[in-house]
């Protein structure tokens, strides 16, 4: 009886261990206990947050246009294996994330000409390029912190060194749109034709690539490998659902784009969890309102179209109905 009993106390209390206080589970996403205090040990993350919202929001449009989205996702994953093998050695994690770009964007702008190629060998290099990094982290014996932050981010990893190594980086890519900006348009729109007017396609997206490798891989820094999606894709799509202009799409891009990841990373400094899946969500809900907007701006011109339509019938019905009576009287 007695062991029945203390069997039956210890299964409660293994319970109630169990169950998740709600109250706790808020705290601990959204606790702001000595905000301002922490707010001062994040400054460079969050200044470098906002040169990666310009970079991502700048060179998005371009991905979606191209429908590069999945190489995005390709290019990360060597670059996560790139800054895995860095911290394993003890190099520079940007630089050895910022090698692993650049080959797997040289690697897709060069092969990878049709988009069919490019996604066999996107496939290809991507569980490639993750099982080099998970390979290197189980070698590594350092902090688990820091392998956990190359694929989810770090939100008080920028020290100043960090910070003027990203913003260089961020400079280059962001001189390198300026001036392939207008080839580069005309090839997204239409390769065949630029293709034709004398335009190198193959530079330019060879070009491209490389300013994507790049950006890629000083988001990584921030957002971490696993989610560089939400930074250089999801504002761009979110902003070609409201805006078809060339002029606006990218405005609006970077908009989204620093509102997503100045905006998580003040969360996750008062929740004291990792910045992606705040920065995902922020970006997730953007976009959720940019595709209603947009859905009502089509009803409403599809309406409009429809109402225009039928007005040179209604036009032509008075016609014949007031030339009817004239008919009958001659």
């Amino acid at each position: 009886m007695c062991t029945t009993t203390s069997n039956t106390i210890s299964e409660e209390r293994h319970e109630s261990i169990n169950v998740v206080n709600l109250d706790d589970l808020w705290n601990q996403i959204f606790g702001f206990q000595n905000y301002g205090e922490l707010l001062l040990l994040v400054r460079n993350s969050i200044i470098a947050g906002a040169i990666l919202g310009v970079v991502g929001g700048l060179i998005g449009p371009f991905v979606m246009t191209r429908d590069l989205a999945f190489a995005v996702h390709g290019i990360s994953e060597l670059s996560f294996a790139g800054a895995s093998a860095a911290l394993l050695f003890g190099v520079n994690v940007v630089t050895g994330s910022i090698a692993g770009s650049l080959l797997a964007a040289l690697i897709i702008g060069v092969l990878g000409a049709r988009a069919r190629e490019r996604n066999s060998i996107i496939a290809v290099l991507m569980p490639f390029g993750l099982g080099l990094g998970i390979l290197f982290l189980a070698l590594y014996k350092g902090r688990s912190a820091n392998k956990f932050g190359l694929l989810t981010g770090q939100i008080i990893s920028v020290d100043n060194p960090q910070l003027m190594q990203l913003l260089v980086i961020s400079i280059v890519v962001i001189v390198g749109l300026v001036l392939i900006w207008r080839p580069l348009s005309f090839s997204s729109v239409d390769p065949d034709v630029a293709r034709a007017k004398g335009l190198p396609v193959t530079a330019i997206s060879v070009a491209f690539m490389i300013l994507l490798g790049l950006a890629t891989a000083v988001s990584i820094q921030v957002v971490g490998a696993l989610l560089v999606l939400s930074l250089l894709v999801t504002p761009a799509a979110a902003a070609m659902r409201v805006t078809s202009s060339p002029f606006l799409t990218p405005l609006l891009s970077v908009a989204f784009a620093v509102t997503s990841v100045v905006g998580g990373i003040l969360l996750a400094l008062g929740g004291g969890l990792p910045i992606s899946p705040y920065v995902t969500t922020i970006s997730f809900l953007i976009y959720l309102v940019c595709r209603v907007i947009g859905h009502r701006q089509k009803t409403r011109g599809n309406g409009g179209r429809r109402l225009r339509q039928s007005q040179p019938v209604s036009a032509a019905c008075s016609t014949t109905v007031a030339a009817a009576p004239t008919e009958v009287r001659a």
